[in-house]
């Protein structure tokens, strides 16, 4: 790809090939898409965070939302989970706009906790429970047993590492149909990377779609089906990785430093 003077890109390093959808029957991806953004904007006090996404993701994918600071991955997130309404445009999920009935099949990891530090874990682990019709006690007990993080603690007295693994296993403990996950291992040690990694591969399903925003390209490219690479909050890629890596000769965290070089 190369830079123009405002700061965008064009495809160059990428053939046109790879920035098409990735289904080549539109009606069908359409139909089949857990997530479609169309003429996506939000602005935040006339600052364009998105500018004009249209963007059709399909079920049971492994997909890395990537680009540098600011270029909107939070704010799509946010946006495809409720949080926070759009400016203009539309965002589906399985054709439902966001809202009560969307939320029951979207499983959201923010990037800061939300938890009440007062709270038990396993006081946490029942609120989940009672809230998620599709939480599962028994793999979320399963993998606090694995990393060895007791029950009874209180969430304040873990370290923010440990926080945050109990947050993705709160998250990877439902049957959600697409998972949001923002920096899932951004804070946690290289050991417990592999462990997080194969607790998202094993909570994959062809039903269900996981959305992964995250700067470890290197550390999730090797789960990784599809690539969307947004920057100034236009998508600059969408493909399959192993279309990006055929014909740009590289890896994706290669590509991608060259794609976002200072």
């Amino acid at each position: 790809m190369e830079q123009t003077q405002n700061g965008e890109f064009t495809p160059q390093t990428v053939p046109e090939t790879a920035m098409a959808p990735v289904s080549d029957n539109r009606a069908e991806e359409s139909t089949a898409a857990i997530l479609s953004c169309k003429h996506l904007v939000k602005q935040y006090g006339g600052n364009p965070a998105l500018a004009g996404v249209d963007l059709d993701l399909p079920s049971g994918k492994i997909i890395g939302l990537l680009g540098p600071n600011g270029s909107g991955k939070t704010t799509l997130l946010k946006l495809a989970c409720g949080l926070i309404p759009p400016t203009s445009g539309e965002i589906l999920i399985q054709g439902l706009r966001p809202g009560i009935e969307s939320k029951k099949i979207v499983s959201f990891l923010p990037e800061k906790t939300y938890l009440n530090g007062w709270m038990r874990v396993n006081d946490i682990l029942a609120m989940f429970k009672d809230f998620y019709a599709d939480f599962s006690l028994e793999t979320a007990k399963e993998m606090l047993a694995n990393l060895q993080i007791d029950e009874r603690a209180r969430l304040k007295t873990l370290s923010k590492g440990t926080q945050e693994k109990v947050q993705l296993i709160l998250v990877m403990s439902r049957r959600a149909k697409l998972y949001l996950l923002d920096e899932p291992i951004g804070g946690v040690d290289p050991a417990a990377r592999d462990y997080i990694l194969r607790t998202i591969i094993k909570n994959y399903n062809e039903q269900s779609t996981i959305l992964i925003s995250t700067h470890l390209i290197s550390e999730v490219e090797q789960i990784l089906d599809q690539a969307v690479f947004l920057n100034h909050g236009k998508i600059v890629v969408n493909a399959p990785v192993d279309v990006l890596r055929e014909q740009s000769g590289k890896s994706l965290d290669a590509m991608f430093r060259e794609v976002f070089k200072c």
